[in-house]
C-alpha cells in the first residue's frame, strides 16, 4: 500500500513539470491503400490510396510522450516555411502544445517521412529531408528562442533528441548544457553518432548498444555484459556525465554512474512481453527517464520505470505515446 501511494504521488507530480525538448522534428505521413494488381510499367504493386494520416515524429514524439505522462512539453526546433511545416504546426495546435519554441526558416524544408501501406503491410518509405547543420542565422534565432523560454518559464528538465538532421549543432548543444548546469536543470540525451562527443557534461546519456559501439568505435558482443559495463563506464568518464543508461533491447538496460569514489552499475532485465513494433520505444524511454530524473527519483527507479515504459509501447503497432495509467499499474505491480 505504501509503495502504491508513493508511485501514484510520483505520477501525479509529473503534472507540475515543464520539460524542454530540443531536436529534429518531422512529419510522419502515412498513406494507406489497397493492392489488387501489379503495375504494367514495372514489376511493382499498385497501391490504390484510401486514406492519409499525418503524425508528429522525431523529437515531437518525445514531446507527445511527455504530454501523455501529464507534464508540459516545450518543444524547440526549426522547420521549413513549406506546406509540411504548416501541417506540423496544425498538429501541434491540435494537441494543444505551445508553438513558441518552433522557428520557421525559408532555408530549410520540413523533414517528412512517407510510409506507404498496401493491405496493412508497409511497402515503401520515402524520406524528404536535409541533413546539413543549421545556417548561422537559424542557429542564432533558435538559440534566442531557447534563452527566452529558459528566462520566462520554469523548466525542470531538458531533453536533446538527435536524429542527425542538423538542428542540434555542437555549438548549440554546448551552450544549452552550460546554461542548464548554471540553473541546476538536469539534461538528458538520446544521441546519434554525429554529435556523440558534443554532449559532454550532460546529466544522463542514453545510447543503445549500436550507438555505444559506434560512439566508442569498438566491437561489442550483446551477450558480453562485462564488456558493455566497461564500455559504458568508459563513455561516462569520457563525456563527464552523471549517468550512462545503455538500452539493450530484449536484455533490458544498464545504468552506469559514479557512486562516491567508485563506479556503480545497475542492470535492469527486460520484462517479458509480446513485441509488436519497436518503433518509438527509445523516445518513450528518454521521456520517462527524464521525468523521473526531474522528479529526483533514484537511478534504479529511473532505469526501471523507463525500461518498463519502453517495453509497453512495443506492444503497440506504430509510433504511439505511452499510456500513463497502464504504466503506473505495471510499476506498482512489478517494482
Amino acid at each position: 500500500m505504501v509503495k502504491e501511494v508513493s508511485y501514484k504521488k510520483l505520477f501525479d507530480s509529473f503534472s507540475r513539470l515543464n520539460i524542454m525538448v530540443i531536436g529534429d522534428v518531422m512529419v510522419d505521413s502515412y498513406l494507406w491503400g489497397k493492392v489488387e494488381r501489379i503495375s504494367p510499367e514495372a514489376p511493382i504493386p499498385i497501391v490504390a490510396l484510401k486514406r492519409r494520416e499525418h503524425r508528429m515524429g522525431g523529437a515531437a514524439n518525445v514531446a507527445m510522450n511527455i504530454k501523455a505522462m501529464g507534464a508540459k512539453p516545450v518543444l524547440c526546433s526549426v522547420i521549413g516555411t513549406d506546406d509540411k511545416g504548416d501541417i506540423f504546426l496544425e498538429l501541434m495546435k491540435k494537441e494543444k502544445m505551445n508553438t513558441s519554441g518552433i522557428v520557421r526558416s525559408q532555408r530549410r524544408i520540413t523533414t517528412t517521412k512517407f510510409r506507404i501501406f498496401g493491405n496493412t503491410y508497409q511497402m515503401l518509405r520515402v524520406d524528404e529531408e536535409e541533413e546539413d547543420d543549421l545556417v548561422h542565422a537559424d542557429y542564432l534565432t533558435l538559440s534566442r528562442v531557447i534563452d527566452r523560454i529558459l528566462e520566462t518559464e520554469n523548466i525542470h528538465g531538458i531533453i536533446f533528441q538527435d536524429y542527425n538532421k542538423g538542428v542540434l549543432t555542437p555549438k548549440l548543444i554546448q551552450e544549452v548544457v552550460k546554461k542548464a548546469r548554471k540553473r541546476n536543470i538536469p539534461t538528458s540525451v538520446d544521441p546519434k553518432k554525429k554529435n556523440f562527443e558534443a554532449f559532454a557534461n550532460v546529466t544522463l546519456f542514453k545510447p543503445n548498444l549500436k550507438e555505444l559501439r559506434e560512439g566508442l568505435k569498438i566491437e561489442l558482443d550483446s551477450s558480453d555484459r562485462n564488456a558493455i559495463i566497461e564500455a559504458s563506464q568508459s563513455l561516462r568518464e569520457k563525456l563527464k556525465c552523471d549517468f550512462v543508461m545503455t538500452t539493450l533491447s530484449e536484455q533490458g538496460v544498464l545504468m552506469s554512474m559514479k557512486d562516491k569514489l567508485d563506479s556503480k552499475n545497475l542492470f535492469i532485465p527486460a520484462h517479458i512481453r509480446s513485441i509488436s513494433d519497436v518503433s518509438g520505444a527509445g523516445d518513450t524511454v528518454i521521456s520517462v527517464a527524464s521525468l523521473c530524473m526531474a522528479a529526483q527519483r533514484s537511478p534504479y527507479e529511473i532505469a526501471y520505470i523507463s525500461n518498463l515504459a519502453g517495453g509497453l509501447v512495443c506492444e503497440e503497432v506504430g509510433v504511439v505515446p505511452i499510456n500513463k495509467d497502464k504504466l503506473l499499474k505495471e510499476v506498482i505491480s512489478l517494482l
